[in-house]
């Protein structure tokens, strides 16, 4: 029997060196490579001349020279779809940057898609209005014309429901590529704040993922130390935000760390993660937190509520976070920790979530059309059906549209 050839498209490329999707592009590569034959795409723009190889992993590597984010991300996907047509029997596109081409796909080819939607893009408050509307739309296109679309969170699948009728694939990422790391002597001489207890935060430097509200809150207690690792330079909110925080000695800015080994070492050796994200779905720096076994302080929102089983400690604004640092117990805090590591190794493994990718995979091939909630009427579900229904994970509609 002949491999099924996957294109996967939407990411900055592999090996992974980026962000999420392409964390999830190589273990999809290592768990699945047995049974299917992968192509990944890839932008020049992040890999030079040097680091291009022609495979990777057993996977095919095809390079295109645009960038994977931004506004060029339109064409790269685009590009990526169009070059996916003459080979590909499954389509796997992760965002929606190029969702006004799976019509096409679907109306004058047998090509199957699939669609992740990678949260809510078009509420996320870093584009602009034009942007933000280019998402909405292109979202609606891909999620109606694809042959399964996944949600990485519960929240997300609710409004999927809502939206379109829909019922996706709830699919998340794996987190046990992560390792507790043990500082060396050359390690604590590179990073002295090891040395005793700390708070650590890794992610883009956006004002969705609240920044300046833990800042704020730690700008307030100068007897706990807390370690950031972003992107400072790249906005003006991440320069000033640096800038006015450069004095407190207790708060760490350190510019984005992709070693691995180096990531963990800060993460495994914190005394508590405080996670920031408001938008987007199930974040992989959330879930590879947890399956360290560290107690997490997320930011109250449904899709951390739904990730964490309700189970972290939450915060809505910088006083809320300052009381939990401030009178949260090491004998909770232990227990917290030993919770998120049980969800996480429940949940979140790579074995687990290449199944699950493996498993759609083969669904598309069998059907020409998804499950859709074609019995519910008008364009909003009642709080009632939502608690009543199968996808009754949350108690607060109202999270829905954060």
């Amino acid at each position: 029997m002949s491999k099924t050839n996957v294109a996967i498209i939407g990411t900055v490329g592999i090996p992974a060196k980026y962000g999420g999707f392409e964390t999830l592009a190589e273990h999809l590569v290592d768990h699945l490579g047995n049974e299917t034959n992968i192509t990944v795409y890839c932008t020049t723009k992040k890999y030079g001349q040097s680091e291009r190889p022609a495979t990777y992993k057993g996977a095919r590597l095809v390079y295109l020279p645009f960038d994977a984010n931004g506004i060029q991300s339109i064409i790269y996907d685009c590009f990526s779809i169009l070059h996916a047509l003459f080979y590909a029997d499954v389509m796997l596109i992760l965002g929606v940057s190029g969702g006004f081409m799976v019509p096409f796909v679907r109306w004058f080819t047998k090509k199957k898609i699939i669609i992740s939607i990678d949260g809510i893009e078009w509420k996320r408050n870093k584009w602009s209005k034009l942007a933000r509307w280019y998402l909405w739309a292109a979202e609606w296109v891909a999620v109606r014309y694809s042959h399964a679309d996944i949600s990485d969170n519960e929240s997300i699948q609710n409004y999927t429901a809502i939206r379109y009728k829909t019922l996706s694939h709830i699919i998340e990422y794996g987190a046990d590529h992560t390792i507790a790391v043990s500082p060396t002597p050359a390690d604590r001489e590179t990073y002295p704040f090891l040395a005793a207890p700390y708070a650590f935060t890794v992610c883009r430097i956006e004002p969705e993922n609240n920044i300046h509200l833990i800042l704020e809150a730690f700008a307030q207690l100068p007897k706990h130390t807390l370690v950031m690792v972003g992107n400072w330079t790249n906005s003006e909110y991440g320069a000033s935000l640096r800038e006015q925080h450069k004095k407190d000695t207790n708060i760490h800015l350190l510019d984005p760390i992709y070693d691995q080994r180096q990531l963990d070492l800060l993460r495994s050796n914190c005394l508590i993660y405080v996670h920031g994200h408001s938008a987007g779905g199930t974040n992989p720096s959330l879930v590879e937190a947890m399956y360290l076994g560290l107690p997490v302080i997320a930011f109250d929102v449904a899709y951390n509520r739904s990730t964490t089983e309700n189970k972290a400690l939450f915060f809505r604004t910088s006083a809320e976070l300052t009381k939990h640092i401030q009178n949260t117990s090491i004998s909770e805090l232990k227990n917290r920790a030993d919770i998120m590591k049980t969800i996480a190794y429940r949940r979140y493994t790579w074995t687990v979530i290449a199944q699950k990718y493996a498993y759609l995979i083969r669904l598309v091939q069998q059907v020409s059309t998804k499950k859709e909630l074609n019995s519910l009427a008008g364009t909003r579900l009642s709080s009632d059906w939502l608690l009543e229904s199968e996808l009754a994970h949350l108690e607060r509609p109202s999270y829905f549209y954060e």
